[in-house]
């Protein structure tokens, strides 16, 4: 086969399949993003608390030993 037959060949194979996909509604969506929304500013203050536990943590070792 040729390039320009197994592009066409491609191309139908993806329009085939984007035919089955299943789209979420309004309300789907808008419920998926408020919760992923919510999950990254949960993490984010937890990855922010850890920062701030492990600068303390140096900063005293570095004091400790003459820093």
């Amino acid at each position: 086969m040729g390039v320009i037959a197994n592009t066409q060949e491609f191309i139908e194979g993806v329009q085939a399949e984007m035919k089955k996909v299943t789209w979420p509604d309004r309300e789907q969506l808008r419920n998926a993003t408020a919760v992923i929304l919510v999950f990254v500013i949960i993490l984010a203050i937890i990855i922010g608390l850890m920062d701030q536990v492990f600068s303390a943590l140096v900063r005293g070792i570095v004091g400790l030993f003459g820093g």
